[in-house]
């Protein structure tokens, strides 16, 4: 019995570990292999094990560490080992992250890795020139592999183009031109050196370049308002607030460098890949004439007619127009020799595209039913010369602004800014800068003939008989018009003289030793010059409130035409206290009353009296933004702030912009 018992003691452990051991054999599943992983999601937590459902539940395991965990540890000692041996000055940090990527890099997508390998050699010279003259890290080439994988026309859901990724506001800052025939995000020698700039800014500002790369990718106000909200000052600090994007940015990098270092001991280099090589390239430069890729492709023998447009990936059509700003385009040194003995005017000439700019539709003529077409009649006439151009260099004076400088030549703010690239963003002018504006060539005036005048004499004509007013019984004034006779030229001359009227419209008076010319009484005219008649004063006539040009003219026995043209700078919206010009006849009220005269009858205004001294219109000047007292009367020689105010009855320095100003009196 008592051995019974020690047997029972002895057994029973060992069945439960059998028992025990057996289960867990059977909820154990072979291990996926490492290529079938998912890429690395900081983010989710997955459940890779699949158990039975009357097993146990297995806790959810983070996909990085399963990685990590599955990865022989001979593999991951081995990276770990070379990622800490580069030497160099960007992050080299090793954690499972990193590794995640390195095995997507050097397994999962080969495909991917030697796509970029074979551009290796084009571009990573041109991104080592760039970091050795702005002393940047020379790791940071891999940086474009990253973001393009060095494809200079690559372009993002976002919009973001180009070997670096520019975003259209970041381009602009960093002076690279963007318009409808060129952007100069995909140029890889304009881009490259733009993307140097920014980042040696950055580093500027973060002194850390694993910041550095966190804030070109996420945005320099991103990074800086996390780091005052959470206080941390390094990446890896940072990590768990910033969006997975940026968290996967740095190891992504990390990877990509040890990958491109260590692509033969992964033997992703191969005899099969295409590799491509930079060429020696030499440089045209169009000065703004219209020049056609295709048509030079086809003159040096090229079959593809699009060779060249691979030189200069920034150019958005195969062509550019004539009068755009002087350009460089690239062509391979290859064709030096076929082009050495072409004279330049001939190239330029067998290069201009054959659909320059969009030509206006040709209309066609009527078709009638029994009458025969005449496209001869009904010929196109041919379309207006462009004006042409001139250059001018203009000098910023103080004060001046874009939006004046552009009122001043007539021209758009945009076309400014772009002959002078300046950004979207910027308003204001330093002083003494140069900005240079095109504007139209004055045109040669045609000379107008000289009219000849003859000396007539001066005839009174017979007395005009007088006529009577008659009333009705309705209260109406019926004035009966007087029937004048037909006289002789000279005499109308004298009727015209003598008759003391005033002038409809002024008229210019001619020099006193030039005779007039006749006039034919058939054919009556009124002159519309805009001299004052001599018989009139200038007076300055003060608005006030309600008063507007219909009221002021009726009220002068003048047209609204006739105050226009006396006040030039005066608008339809008049203000108190605003001074107008007026002319006003002196002896208005002492002059007989005139006889009424039928239409066909012109009342001339006297040309035997000397013209009175005119009256100029005060100088006025429209308030911009930003303006003040001070500023205008430093723009004005011999004007002060007092007579500004004392011009424009103003009780204090404050003015409005669009709010006119008079300057200036005579």
């Amino acid at each position: 019995m008592k051995k019974l018992s020690l047997w029972k003691r002895v057994a029973a452990p060992g069945l439960l570990f059998l028992a025990f051991g057996r289960i867990g054999t059977a909820q154990t599943l072979p291990a996926p292999p490492i290529g079938s992983l998912p890429l690395p999601d900081d983010t989710v937590q997955v459940n890779l094990l699949t158990l039975p459902p009357d097993s146990l539940v297995a806790a959810p395991v983070d996909s990085v560490k399963l990685l990590w965990a599955q990865t022989p540890p001979e593999l991951r000692d081995l990276v770990g080992d070379r990622v800490g041996c580069i030497e160099t000055d960007m992050p080299h940090v090793f954690n499972n992250s990193v590794l995640a990527y390195v095995n997507f890099f050097t397994q999962r997508n080969r495909a991917y890795t030697q796509r970029v390998l074979e551009r290796e050699n084009m571009y990573f010279p041109i991104f080592e020139k760039y970091l050795a003259k702005y002393d940047l890290p020379n790791d940071l080439k891999y940086l474009a592999v990253v973001e393009s994988a060095l494809i200079p026309t690559a372009k993002s859901r976002v919009g973001a183009t180009g070997l670096w990724q520019f975003m259209g506001p970041t381009a602009s800052d960093w002076r690279l031109v963007r318009d409808e025939w060129v952007d100069e995000r995909m140029s890889p020698e304009k881009a490259t050196e733009a993307a140097c700039k920014y980042l040696r800014a950055l580093y500027g500002v973060f002194h850390d370049w694993e910041l550095v790369l966190a804030s070109y990718n996420w945005g320099v106000g991103n990074v800086q308002r996390v780091m005052r909200r959470t206080g941390k000052k390094t990446f890896w600090d940072l990590y768990p607030h910033m969006p997975k994007e940026t968290r996967n940015y740095v190891p992504t990098f990390t990877a990509i460098m040890y990958t491109m270092k260590y692509a033969r001991e992964h033997q992703l280099h191969s005899p099969e890949l295409r590799y491509q090589y930079a060429e020696p390239l030499d440089t045209l430069h169009l000065r703004g004439r219209a020049f056609d890729l295709r048509r030079l492709s086809q003159a040096v023998g090229l079959s593809d007619s699009l060779a060249l447009l691979r030189y200069n990936p920034e150019i958005k059509r195969a062509y550019l127009p004539s009068g755009y700003r002087s350009y460089v385009i690239q062509i391979p040194s290859a064709l030096r020799a076929q082009l050495v003995n072409v004279d330049r005017s001939t190239l330029f000439a067998y290069c201009q595209p054959l659909r320059e700019l969009p030509q206006p539709l040709v209309p066609l003529p009527p078709r009638m039913a029994g009458a025969p077409a005449a496209p001869a009649l009904l010929a196109a006439a041919p379309p207006p010369e462009a004006p042409r151009l001139q250059r001018k260099v203009h000098t910023v004076r103080r004060g001046q602004t874009i939006a004046t400088v552009a009122r001043h030549y007539d021209v758009s703010q945009s076309q400014l800014r772009r002959w002078n690239k300046l950004s979207s963003r910027q308003q204001t002018l330093r002083a003494q800068q140069k900005l240079l504006v095109f504007v139209p060539t004055p045109t040669e005036k045609q000379p107008t003939p000289t009219p000849t005048y003859t000396k007539v004499a001066a005839q009174v004509p017979e007395a005009l008989p007088t006529v009577a007013s008659a009333r009705r019984a309705d209260g109406t004034v019926v004035t009966p018009v007087a029937v004048v006779k037909p006289v002789a030229p000279a005499a109308a001359i004298a009727t015209a003289a003598a008759a003391p009227t005033r002038s409809v419209a002024r008229r210019t008076e001619a020099p006193a030793h030039q005779e007039r010319p006749t006039s034919t009484p058939e054919t009556p005219s009124i002159a519309t010059a805009t001299v004052a008649p001599a018989d009139t004063a200038a007076t300055l006539y003060t608005v006030r409130r309600g008063d507007n040009l219909s009221k002021i003219a009726q009220r002068h026995e003048v047209t609204v035409a006739q105050l226009m043209d006396w006040n030039p700078s005066a608008s339809s919206q008049l203000m108190p206290g605003q001074k107008l010009t007026l002319y006003v006849t002196q002896a208005e009220e002492e002059a007989p009353a005139a006889p009424v005269l039928t239409a066909a009858a012109p009342k001339p205004a006297p040309r035997s009296q000397p013209a009175a001294p005119t009256l100029a219109p005060p100088r006025t000047y429209l308030v911009q933004p930003g303006d003040t007292l001070y500023n205008i009367s430093r723009r004005y020689q011999g004007v002060t702030v007092e007579q500004l105010r004392r011009l424009n009855h103003l009780k204090s320095d404050a003015v409005k912009p669009g709010q006119k100003l008079i300057v200036e009196t005579s």
